[in-house]
């Protein structure tokens, strides 16, 4: 047997099917594309799920893959089996070969054996068989041709028997498994004892042969076909001679790595494997663009998040450390999968967040923990509360338990448990697969686009459908679906809505709403507005140019702004989702937080200096591969042809894979302006704009607006001004009233002079008014220092106008002040630099006026 590395033993599984005329492919996303049935990709069949249904052609009818694969929500949902078990994981690579109708089971149970036992050199005798007992023809393959001792073999019921769904294509399996040894408890498959880990399952060949209908009955294939897996990690343990999976090379250097980070002695302990495990599916389910969030595959991401973070807690740790074991994994598995490499730092990045958000819940759920704990009337926290803490607030278990314990209380925990079967049932519901195979729209042949150079044409009839319905013929007034042996509609993809117009014909005319795609076909909807439609009937189809021309723009425009996010704000931000059609662009977008005003401006900088430019479209058709190697852009979730359009715009500006319609030149966008910009879910945010005339106008209208509104604030202010100052003017009054008290006789006559601050010079003014006429007979003087400068005021009561000037007394004090000043004999104002000396002046004033009366003497 040979002692292999899991690298080199995924290169020699690849390598091998390589040799036997199967393509490599490419793992696919964890994210399964186009697949609403599944949250995660969970085996290698996933991404030739439309191959076998027949709805998909691909230009290989054999491939193999080694396929990373995420059980942990869902019908597979391995999480909370981690790290306590040998072999459960969130994430694990399964290492597959498929054909579809070209071999079948003896070249599928060749394959296998000869891989095994040639070029793993694994014991023949250590391998164990298992058929479906219906499977006759896969009994004597083993038995007559590939030599499998009768003794090491057996034939059982539902366990060998797979099928897509409840309806579709299924068939028997053979599954083999390896022999871990006397020493280890356990029975082989189909005994009392199979649950014991002495035999392990390996590897799963399925046979696809029959199509079963929604009675349950089944008829063969046309074609049958060959799916199998086998995991990486279990069959890596068997060279590796281990029992447990996390004791082979790969999870005994994260193993390591965890117990640095989190700062234990131990290297294997079951937190460690957690943390080692679950470092795996994070990892790569960020890579794949998910964020975490509170539904959906982001929820399930969160949760494994935190489920790592509280066991590195109860190692020890004291602060973030699960985002550092990234580097750890790039090590291990960057060069299998470059876009891991890639992605460091922003896997980093979202991990760290997503550890300092979970100590802020922590806190949150220990509060909340308190305030059930002092409504407690009994001495058990209920197990409905306990889930409740869990599931909504992400609040583990186990510490619920531990503060219990404090309290001298209990926990229901098989409360608790059935709460947790009770999610699990509804999500097993949530992700069956209840597609009717034998129900979906199936069309044979395929429409010829031929939209990208022309917009009218001739084109023939090759099916009608009335209310779902395939029909002969249509006639007027009708609602239906055309499909065309070729057209120059777009149908809907990618964002870009289908295009509009009309197929005419010899007096018959049929007005097209919308087109959309299905099965490889372009579905034609509308209505029959004359005439009559047949199948065979030879139409001449007519685009709405101007709508085509304005969506095509709006599309080319997405491109640019989706380049210019990644370099304002990081090659993070991934595409989630677009819209564009004749009068706007919706874009949505990864990012973790609002985007700023500034960076809003600089995006849109970008765009329009690319806009500017004029630069051509370019188009480039070739193989997927060669595309990815350019470094092209491919749509989060979009699933791509074997050979492939690649859309360039500025010299290498932005380069995405794009089957959709697009603008000549960059500068046909004219304008890009965007209208908003807002977070639509956890870590995904939304931009809305437009472009050329709508731009323009929106410009336009923004003016207006902003016009009125300024007008609107410039009456508002100037209220709020006329508003403050009656507000100052009463203020002065009140204080001036309240220095009344002070007013000195001099020579006969009331004098107050005094310092009011916080008073600008026109209340000074008014204040003094006021003061004349409460005093009858008298003078004023006022000061107010604001901003380092002191301004002053004087008021005399006409009746001593004769003796004492206002105006005199102002020059004079102002003198004093650093300043001038002057006025009227009843009222002056004026003002100086130097505060120090005014003290000194207001106490001047009775001497002043003593002054004047004996002058006028």
């Amino acid at each position: 047997m040979k002692n292999m590395t899991s690298a080199e033993l995924r290169q020699a599984f690849l390598g091998y099917f390589q040799s036997q005329g199967h393509e490599i492919v490419e793992s696919s996303s964890l994210i399964p594309g186009n697949d609403p049935t599944l949250m995660f990709t969970n085996a290698g069949m996933v991404q030739f799920k439309d191959v076998f249904l027949g709805s998909e052609k691909r230009s290989y009818s054999r491939a193999t893959t080694s396929q990373r694969c995420v059980r942990a929500g869902g019908k597979h949902n391995d999480l909370d089996n981690v790290g306590y078990t040998a072999r459960h994981h969130t994430f694990f690579e399964m290492l597959g070969n498929f054909s579809f109708g070209d071999y079948f089971k003896r070249d599928a149970i060749r394959f296998a054996w000869y891989f095994l036992t040639e070029i793993l050199e694994l014991p023949k005798e250590k391998l164990w068989v298992t058929v479906h007992i219906s499977d006759d023809e896969a009994e004597k393959i083993w038995k007559d041709e590939m030599g499998i001792d009768p003794e090491r073999f057996s034939k059982l019921d539902e366990d060998n028997f797979w099928s897509m769904g409840d309806t579709g294509p299924c068939g028997p399996s053979s599954e083999i498994f390896y022999d871990h040894g006397a020493d280890v408890w356990g029975g082989p498959p189909g005994s009392p004892e199979e649950d014991g880990d002495r035999y392990i399952e390996i590897w799963n060949l399925v046979f696809m042969q029959f199509n079963r209908s929604a009675d349950g009955s089944m008829e063969p294939l046309p074609n049958p076909s060959i799916d199998t897996g086998m995991g990486l990690e279990r069959i890596a343990a068997v060279l590796q001679g281990v029992h447990s999976n996390y004791e082979i090379d790969l999870f005994q250097n994260l193993l390591k790595a965890a117990s640095a980070a989190v700062g234990c002695k131990e290297t294997d302990t079951q937190s460690l494997r957690v943390i080692a495990d679950h470092i795996r599916s994070c990892a790569f389910l960020i890579c794949d663009g998910v964020i975490p969030s509170n539904e959906g595959a982001g929820y399930v991401l969160r949760r494994i998040i935190r489920r790592a973070v509280r066991h590195g807690n109860k190692l020890g740790a004291t602060g973030p450390f699960f985002n550092s074991l990234v580097a750890a994994l790039v090590t291990e598995m960057g060069d299998a999968y470059p876009e891991l490499k890639a992605k460091q730092a922003q896997i980093e990045r979202v991990l760290l967040k997503e550890e300092e958000q979970f100590a802020k819940t922590l806190d949150h759920g220990l509060r909340l923990l308190e305030e059930v704990i002092e409504d407690l009337s009994g001495a058990e926290i209920p197990g409905e509360t306990v889930f409740k803490l869990y599931d909504t607030y992400g609040f583990p278990v186990d510490l619920t338990a531990d503060v219990a314990r404090e309290h001298k209380l209990t926990v229901d925990m098989d409360g608790f448990d059935q709460a947790m079967e009770d999610q699990r049932n509804r999500a097993r519901a949530a992700g069956k697969f209840n597609v009717d195979y034998n129900d979906s729209l199936r069309l044979d042949g395929q429409t010829e686009f031929v939209g990208y150079t022309q917009l009218n044409g001739s084109a023939k009839v090759v099916a009608l459908f009335r209310d779902g319905d395939s029909v002969d013929q249509l006639a007027a007034g009708d609602k239906g679906m055309v499909v065309l042996d070729q057209t120059p509609f777009y149908g809907e993809s990618g964002g870009q809505v289908g295009d509009r117009g009309v197929l005419t014909a010899n007096g018959t005319e049929f007005r097209v709403d919308d087109c959309t795609k299905e099965s490889k076909n372009h579905l034609h909807h509308g209505v029959l507005v004359s005439g009559s439609l047949n199948v065979g009937d030879v139409i001449e189809p007519q685009v709405d140019s101007a709508k085509r021309r304005a969506t095509a723009v709006n599309h080319s425009a997405t491109h640019i702004l989706h380049e210019a996010l990644r370099r304002v704000l990081g090659e993070h931000v991934q595409q989630k989702g677009s819209l564009c059609d004749a009068d706007r662009l919706r874009f949505d977008f990864s990012h973790f937080e609002a985007v700023k005003p500034e960076e809003i401006q600089q995006i849109e900088q970008i765009c329009n200096e690319q806009i500017r430019l004029n630069s051509e479209v370019q188009t480039q058709i070739m193989d997927l591969e060669a595309a990815r190697q350019t470094g092209a852009a491919a749509l989060f979730g979009e699933k791509y042809e074997d050979t492939v359009r690649v859309l360039t715009m500025g010299e290498g500006f932005s380069v995405e894979l794009c089957g959709g319609t697009h603008a000549q030149r960059t500068g046909d966008i004219a304008l890009l302006k965007i209208v908003s910009e807002g977070g639509i879910a956890a870590g995904v945010r939304r931009i809305e704009a437009v472009t050329g005339a709508k731009a323009l106008e929106y410009i336009d209208q923004s003016a207006v607006q902003l016009e009125a509104k300024l007008q609107e604030q410039i009456s508002k202010s100037r209220q709020l001004e006329k508003e403050l100052e009656q507000m100052k003017t009463s203020l002065a009054a009140a204080k001036g009233a309240d220095l009344l008290s002070n007013a000195i006789d001099v020579n006969g006559v009331k004098v107050l002079a005094e310092q009011l601050d916080g008073v600008d010079p026109k209340a000074l003014r008014d204040t003094i008014d006021q003061l004349k006429n409460k005093l009858g007979s008298g003078v004023v003087v006022l000061a107010a220092v604001a901003d380092g400068k002191v301004s002053l005021a004087a008021g005399v009561t006409k009746d001593l106008t004769g003796q004492v000037k206002a105006g005199d007394l102002v020059r004079t004090l102002t003198a004093r002040l650093g300043g001038k000043g002057g006025g009227r004999p009843d009222f002056a104002q004026g003002g100086g630099t130097d505060v120090s000396a005014l003290p000194a002046a207001l106490a001047e004033v009775r001497q002043l006026i003593e002054q004047s009366f004996n002058d006028g003497l």
